[in-house]
Parts: structure tokens; C-alpha cells; sequence
């Protein structure tokens, strides 16, 4: 019988408990008002660690932790009909950190692998497939949805619009945000009349964040739009490559091999991380077995 490192005291109804063992697997129920169950990996642990816990508690605290030594999985949940792992936090629900893999990874093969109630913020490049908004429809809110995708761009860009009324002379000057030239650079035009034609044109380019309009007839308005390539610090250190070359690793499979008519296997994540999508293959393929 593994002996724990520290100490070992625990009751039904005790008041406090603690449980601390190192290289272990740990199945534990207790209904006690404070409960602490630590588990550390050693020299020898896997990284693996299986806990079954049933605890009804006023206060249970759970830290499951691998040194690095075994490269496993710090924490791992599965659930064929809930959540593999759910968090409640005042600071931090589920947090995940790692220096070589995936800080949080969530795969799923029906539903969303993640999903957020509230505000999201990356702090860092955020890389996808594709991107839209989804509301409820504006005119069948109670029956339909709404989708549209977001616009993409290689240059970091950004977009100001508006509409203005040319003054008495034909012109007009539009004031953009004092923080405008500080943000962006490379500036591109569009000038389109609303209600009339003229040969309205840019007569000033931006400088101390506006541009003058000029060429219409008094009272014509102007629909504008300018455009800026982000020139802020965070985008100077982190300009998105337009196009890279995959790694030795990934050359030859595909972000979504069923879409190039390959199979699952061809998939950059096989490539990366080949023992770990063996195992999840593994077991999809086992629970999709016992619900036949």
C-alpha cells in the first residue's frame, strides 16, 4: 500500500483534511466541510493522473501536478455526456500553462471545443480558419440566426468611414481621432457623392489626423473611408507573415486533410503531436463503438 509523503488524515465528517502523495493515483470521496487533495509527480510519474472524486463540500481545493519529467498531461478530463473539465473560479476557472505543447487544448468531434460565457481576450496573435458573428436574426430573432464573416486583410488594416456635407465652397475637411496618427500609417482613400456627381477629390492627405475634401457643390454629401495599416508597437513586433513555408514536420500534411481528400492521419496536429492524437483517435472511436 503506497504510504503518503506527508500526512494522512481523513473522516467521513472531519473537519479538515489533507492529502498529499507524490506518484500516485488517488480515489477519494468525503463529505467534509474542507478538503485539500494534492498530487505531485515525481521522478517516475507518467504525467497521467487519474483521480475519481466525490466531494460535497464547502470548500475543495484540487491541484494535480506534473514536473515535466514524464511529458504528460498535467491535468486531463473526459466526459461522453457533460464537460471534460469545467471550472468556477474568482480568479481563474481552468488555467493551463505549458513551455513546449498546449497551455488548453479542447477537441470536439460534435459540438464546440470551447466555449466562453462573457468577454474573451487573447493577449497575442490570435490565429484561426475563419471567423463570423452569429445573433439571433433581427427579423425572426426567435427562429433563425444571423452569420457574418469577418473581413480579412494581409496588412494589419484598419478602416474609419463616415459621411459629411460639403461646405459653400465645395469642400469639407474631415476630422479623424487625435490617436489616429499615432496608430496607423500607410493611408488609402475613398470618396463616393451621395445624391449628385462631382469631381470631388482629396485635396490634403491626413496630416495632424484629418484630410480636406475638395471639387463638389455646395451642400453635396460625401460618403468617405480610410483606411490605415496598425503601425502601434504590439503590431511592429508581431507582423503577420502573409505566407510561411511549413516546417520539415508539417510538410506534406494539411491543416484539413478531408478537405484535400486525405485522411485524419495527415493532419499537422498527427504531425506535431502523433502519440497524443493515436490516443484521442483511440478513444472517440471507443465511444462511438458503445453508443452503436
Amino acid at each position: 500500500m503506497y504510504e503518503p509523503e506527508n500526512r494522512f488524515s481523513i473522516g467521513r465528517y472531519g473537519i479538515s483534511d489533507e492529502l498529499t502523495i507524490k506518484d500516485g493515483n488517488v480515489g477519494i470521496g468525503t463529505n467534509s466541510p474542507s478538503n485539500k487533495l494534492s498530487v505531485n509527480g515525481g521522478a517516475d510519474f507518467s504525467g497521467n493522473v487519474g483521480i475519481g472524486m466525490a466531494l460535497f463540500s464547502a470548500n475543495t481545493r484540487l491541484s494535480v501536478q506534473d514536473d515535466g519529467s514524464g511529458g504528460g498531461v498535467g491535468v486531463r478530463g473526459e466526459s461522453n455526456s457533460g464537460y471534460g473539465v469545467y471550472g468556477v473560479g474568482g480568479v481563474c476557472g481552468v488555467y493551463g500553462l505549458s513551455s513546449t505543447l498546449y497551455g488548453v487544448y479542447g477537441v470536439s468531434t460534435s459540438d464546440y471545443a470551447g466555449w466562453f460565457q462573457g468577454k474573451v481576450h487573447v493577449n497575442g496573435t490570435l490565429s484561426k480558419n475563419a471567423g463570423s458573428f452569429k445573433i439571433d436574426h433581427p427579423l425572426d430573432p426567435a427562429d433563425k440566426y444571423l452569420y457574418h464573416s469577418f473581413v480579412e486583410n494581409p496588412d494589419m488594416m484598419n478602416i474609419y468611414n463616415g459621411n459629411i456635407t460639403l461646405d459653400t465652397r465645395g469642400e469639407a475637411t474631415v476630422e479623424l481621432p487625435d490617436w489616429f496618427g499615432a496608430l496607423n500609417k500607410d493611408y488609402r482613400y475613398q470618396l463616393t457623392c451621395i445624391g449628385g456627381f462631382a469631381q470631388v477629390y482629396v485635396a490634403e492627405k491626413v496630416k495632424n489626423n484629418r484630410f480636406k475634401i475638395a471639387g463638389g457643390t455646395a451642400g453635396l454629401e460625401i460618403s468617405w473611408q480610410v483606411t490605415g495599416v496598425r503601425q502601434d508597437a504590439y503590431a511592429n513586433a508581431h507582423r503577420i507573415p502573409v505566407e510561411e513555408v511549413k516546417s520539415d514536420k508539417e510538410r506534406g500534411y494539411y491543416l484539413h486533410p478531408d478537405l484535400f481528400g486525405q485522411p485524419e492521419e495527415k493532419s499537422t496536429e498527427w504531425a506535431r503531436h502523433p502519440e497524443m492524437m493515436k490516443e484521442m483517435k483511440a478513444r472517440r472511436l471507443q465511444a462511438e463503438k458503445e453508443k452503436k
